[in-house]
């Protein structure tokens, strides 16, 4: 019973990390989303919408395919 009780205390102090670990990726999966669906990427568009990974495969996408500045 003890290691449930256990169980119980790690889970209630992992909810929030968890929480924002969904509002992480929801947001970049999100904007990357709609720049692959406004630049007709299709194989990208289902890429991120099928994978989960924190947040790394938008954010990959997004720089990859950023608009050039005149700097650049």
């Amino acid at each position: 019973m003890c290691e449930l009780d256990q169980l119980s205390g790690c889970m209630t102090f992992l909810m929030p990390l968890i929480i924002l670990l969904v509002i992480w990726e929801l947001v970049w999966k999100a904007i990357a989303m709609w720049k692959s669906a406004r630049n007709n990427h299709l194989a990208w568009f289902i890429c991120i919408a099928a994978l989960n990974t924190c947040g790394i495969l938008p954010i990959i996408y997004i720089l990859k395919y950023r608009k050039k500045t005149m700097a650049n």
